[in-house]
């Protein structure tokens, strides 16, 4: 039987000059009935075009910060090493996935990027612009919870998850403030972060701020997110 081809953005190491990918992503997507591909770094609309033409889905995935350039900000001391390959690639192909209503999911960053390129702000760094006694820097292992997030009814990710309420990894230091317009929040952190978000109207737009990638082993939350991101896909014949 085919499955689900699906492409995922590689993060990008400057330092070692190489793109690489944490094992999770690819293993997940395997786990969950799909063949994950690394995509190679590039804003050519016309090389993106062919990717996705033998691609079923999108799996955006973290790595360096959002540029605030993305959304109209001058950068902040506090702001990390940004990554302007990605930001021009992910512009791109996000909106072209967009526009063939292809399933995307992001996860950390993935889910920082689509509310920035969709008009919606970040913090740049949550230390100093929202601070909190929420751990979200955890250390390893990653595969354990660091703090819950409120799920909300009436969503879909309410509908695959049926509880209220979700325990998160969490490794991050930027997350959304202002929200795009195009989008609905769908899990909120108890310090008030949005935590899940998707595209009202699209076949599945979905991100999240956890890692599910680090926990799917473990966690059956994080197997089910994969898991119908997977079945969203649809096969090209």
């Amino acid at each position: 039987m085919r499955k689900p081809m699906i492409g995922i953005v590689p993060l990008i190491d400057y330092e070692k000059e190489s793109y690489w990918m944490l094992p999770g992503y690819m293993k997940g997507i395997q786990e969950a009935g799909g063949i994950p591909i690394m995509l190679p770094i590039s804003e050519d609309k016309e090389e993106l075009i062919q990717l996705l033409s033998g691609l079923d889905g999108i799996l955006i995935t973290g790595g360096q910060d959002v540029s605030p350039e993305l959304y109209k900000e001058e950068k902040v001391p506090a702001c990390g090493e940004c990554s302007p390959e990605r930001d021009g690639m992910e512009r791109v192909l996000f909106q072209l996935a967009l526009e063939q209503n292809k399933p995307i999911l992001g996860i950390c960053r993935g889910l920082q990027f689509i509310n920035a390129i969709m008009g919606g702000t970040l913090y740049q760094d949550l230390a100093t612009q929202h601070p909190s006694e929420i751990n979200h820097g955890q250390k390893p292992p990653y595969d354990v919870p660091s703090h819950k997030v409120g799920i909300i009814k009436e969503r879909p990710l309410y509908d695959l998850l049926q509880q209220e309420e979700l325990a998160v990894n969490s490794c991050h230091h930027q997350a959304i403030k202002d929200l795009a317009l195009g989008l609905e929040t769908m899990a909120i952190s108890e310090d008030g972060l949005v935590e899940a978000i998707r595209v009202p109207g699209k076949k599945f737009v979905w991100a999240v701020q956890w890692h599910p990638e680090c926990s799917y082993l473990v966690d059956e939350a994080s197997r089910r997110l994969l898991g119908v991101f997977v079945r969203e896909c649809p096969l090209k014949i």
